[in-house]
């Protein structure tokens, strides 16, 4: 919004780099301000100490707080009378976080609509059908596609059709049957995949919309006339000129959904991406990303996916995950960059949140004997008050970390050093005690934001030794977050 002033709350160490950082941003759409709230760690600011020491009235039309504060931001908003958000974990992600306008992308909208195939529903109960279109539908999927195999009899078709629109779905029936096809709009399904210029006739057994195909591969011309003969009948359709794999005729087949938006620029048209996804061994998420944009280039609103490879086992939440992206950078006239990290399931755009230098600089402030783990460009950092090594593998740790004694402490240290290992050369972020994000890849971890974590394996009080102990609760490790 236009004249918006952001104040961001902050602890003492995270202070100088915020301010660099906001500084480095140069001219912005916003004012910015930053108030140290007293703290050390700025993760370890509560709900509690943000009421009693920010002082009222609060001069912004947000504050931003640390993305490990743990607080109850809508208490927050009431107390104060303005809006508080929960900015990224690491300062590392800040400028990502205020996207272009001072404000987070909002990846809320999107435009396409995702036909996602049960490809042997015909050999499935019913109620089987039923639980994976449900699962489906949580993934992100807009439209159930029950796929008819040529050899398997679908007697309880319309007894399927009719359980999945009682549980609210929308459902296309795919088959190459004309009997299969007529029993399905009969019983009320919403799409038909598919149709050509000979079978169109089907479309006038009930309602269902026809998915277009051409009569034959390849043939645009039969395509176009079978579009013409349902704009006769006055039926809506959607068009679809088929996505062919690599190495038979994939190229060709983009340049036939170009040359079909050009010929049509009103129609509705689908494409089928499983012929990339399900026939290319390469993680999904990059093939996915590059179609949808194609997509989003020549408004292609309708999408067939599938699942039967187990490599496109997340396929669903990576279509979805690209058409909010592609949407919300077409609406900003933007590079789709910046918006979403839920496709970067390999690598991370910045996957170390501090310099070598920084941790060499936090380590020379620990005063205890607890163990923090971090990564930067060098390898996996160790250190508390005794030590400070750097290493690439894992294994060299043991022998300076002195927890010969403590097989728990140990077998901890070891399952964080191999994540951090892992992660390290993978490109990843790393965060002790966290999940290695993985994007939409693997199903997200719920996280209660408003309240403070239990102590760490490292962190808790030992009963023996001269380790101090440390209270608990306390917050995720690091000072990195604004």
């Amino acid at each position: 919004m236009p004249g918006e002033k952001l104040l961001f709350l902050t602890g003492h160490l995270a202070r100088p780099r915020l301010e660099k950082l906001l500084t480095a941003l140069g001219s912005t759409d916003f004012d910015w301000a930053i108030h140290d709230i007293g703290v050390k760690v700025a993760a370890l600011m509560t709900g509690d100490i943000i009421g009693r020491r920010l002082p009222k009235p609060v001069d912004a039309t947000r504050v931003i707080v640390p993305g490990r504060c743990r607080a109850d931001l809508d208490h927050l908003s009431r107390q104060f009378g303005v809006l508080f958000q929960r900015g990224p974990d690491e300062l590392v992600d800040l400028p990502a976080f205020l996207g272009r306008k001072g404000a987070p992308p909002d990846l809320s909208r999107h435009d396409m609509q995702i036909f996602a195939e049960i490809v042997d529903a015909s050999a499935m109960s019913v109620a089987a059908i039923a639980t994976r279109a449900l699962g489906m539908r949580a993934a992100g999927a807009d439209v159930i596609d029950l796929g008819c195999l040529p050899d398997t009899p679908f007697a309880h078709l319309e007894e399927t059709i009719q359980e999945l629109k009682r549980q609210g779905l929308k459902v296309s029936v795919d088959s190459a049957n004309r009997d299969e096809l007529g029993r399905a709009t009969r019983a009320g399904a919403d799409f038909l995949l598919s149709l050509s210029e000979e079978t169109l006739d089907i479309a006038e057994m009930g309602s269902a919309v026809p998915i277009l195909v051409p009569a034959v591969p390849h043939d645009l011309d039969s395509l176009d006339r079978a579009i013409g003969k349902a704009r006769s009948m006055g039926i809506p359709f959607i068009a679809d000129s088929i996505l062919d794999p690599i190495h038979y005729g994939f190229t060709a087949s983009l340049v036939r959904y170009q040359r079909l938006r050009e010929r049509h620029p009103d129609i509705a048209i689908l494409m089928g991406t499983g012929n990339l996804t399900e026939l290319t061994d390469a993680d999904t998420s990059g093939v996915t990303a590059t179609l949808l944009g194609i997509c989003s280039e020549l408004a292609i609103r309708h999408l067939l996916v599938v699942h039967v490879s187990p490599h496109t086992r997340r396929t669903i939440e990576e279509h979805d995950a690209a058409r909010r992206m592609m949407f919300a950078a077409r609406a900003d006239s933007a590079l789709p960059r910046g918006y979403s990290s839920a496709l970067l399931q390999v690598h991370d755009l910045k996957p170390f949140a501090s310099t070598p230098e920084e941790l060499a600089a936090q380590a020379s402030e620990v005063r205890d004997r607890n163990f923090r783990i971090e990564t930067a460009v060098d390898g996996v950092h160790v250190y508390n008050r005794d030590i400070h090594r750097v290493e690439t593998d894992a294994f060299e740790f043991y022998p300076h970390l002195g927890v010969a004694d403590d097989a728990a402490h140990a077998f901890y240290l070891g399952a964080e050093l191999q994540k951090a290992e892992i992660a390290w050369r993978l490109g990843k972020r790393y965060a002790q005690d966290g999940p290695i994000d993985f994007g939409v890849a693997t199903p997200p971890e719920p996280v209660d934001r408003t309240r403070l974590e239990s102590a760490g394996h490292t962190l808790k009080p030992k009963t023996g030794g001269d380790a101090p102990a440390m209270p608990e609760p306390v917050a995720a490790k690091g000072d990195a977050d604004p």
